[in-house]
């Protein structure tokens, strides 16, 4: 759903000096109502109705976010992505990618983004999401790390199997935990985004994604980066004591735990959380 806002001040977004937003999107209704609702919240907002004329407003403009939608004419989002991330796979600027909700899996996969909205969204929520990402990154991602959360801890368990789950569930509600879950790496990240826990609690052999994978992808947008990350998996013998280092030094894994009884994983948390 699409809906102007009533005021055109709205509580908890205070522009320090004016930021400028790319927005590229070839549905060009949406492309002024988008516009109109940012430059009514102090932003500068600069257009293009494709990849291609994106591309051109680049050699111009530097802009702090850039909103880019996925299937358009000429040259689509993920094409235009690649264009502007450099020899480390990174983009040049932050990215917040509009798209359908069915591109979601190849999304995680193959971008590195800050952020994303599914269509059809609220427009609101997307100046919200905006301006989440422009104040950590323009703070070095420190904007609320100090914030008290007060009331139990939230652990987001990320578990495709039914009677694990319910075992690991159990073991953190009895011990004061609320509990959140999800049984693929995709409907995770899109859960924690519009909800950030605690604590993330990943399978590393999730059905879509690799669990080491999504907490990559949740430690690499704003709104997510301050979760901390425990990613897991059964002690079978499977892996060696070489493999499980390896992923305990992915990039955003807080700890990597070799389980076999779920007291295991709690005994992980407890410690991140100093309890």
């Amino acid at each position: 759903m699409f809906y102007f806002a009533s005021s055109r001040k709205e509580k908890g977004i205070i522009m320090d000096d004016k930021k400028k937003i790319l927005l590229i999107d070839d549905e060009v209704d949406l492309l002024e109502t988008i516009q109109y609702q940012f430059e009514s919240k102090g932003f500068e907002v600069i257009t293009a109705q494709d990849g291609l004329e994106g591309l051109e407003r680049l050699k111009t403009d530097s802009p702090d976010l850039i909103i880019l939608d996925m299937n358009m004419p000429r040259m689509n989002g993920v094409e235009f992505y690649q264009n502007i991330c450099g020899e480390s796979g990174k983009p040049s600027h932050p990215v917040l990618v509009l798209t359908a909700r069915a591109n979601m899996e190849q999304l995680f996969r193959e971008l590195d983004i800050d952020g994303f909205m599914s269509k059809p969204f609220d427009i609101d929520q997307l100046v919200k999401e905006a301006d989440t990402i422009i104040k950590k990154r323009s703070r070095g991602g420190q904007e609320g790390s100090s914030e008290i959360k007060r009331g139990p801890k939230t652990v987001f368990v990320v578990e495709n199997d039914t009677e694990a789950f319910s075992k690991i569930s159990v073991t953190f509600l009895d011990a004061g935990y609320k509990v959140n879950s999800a049984k693929s790496g995709t409907s995770a990240i899109e859960k924690m985004m519009a909800d950030p826990p605690d604590l993330a609690l990943v399978n590393l052999s999730l059905t879509d994604l690799s669990g080491d994978l999504v907490i990559r992808r949740l430690k690499g947008m704003p709104k997510t980066m301050d979760i901390e990350c425990i990613l897991y998996t059964r002690r079978t013998g499977e892996h060696d004591k070489a493999v499980i280092e390896k992923l305990a030094d992915k990039k955003g894994v807080d700890e990597c735990v070799e389980y076999v009884n779920p007291e295991e994983l709690l005994k992980a948390a407890d410690k991140l959380f100093e309890i």
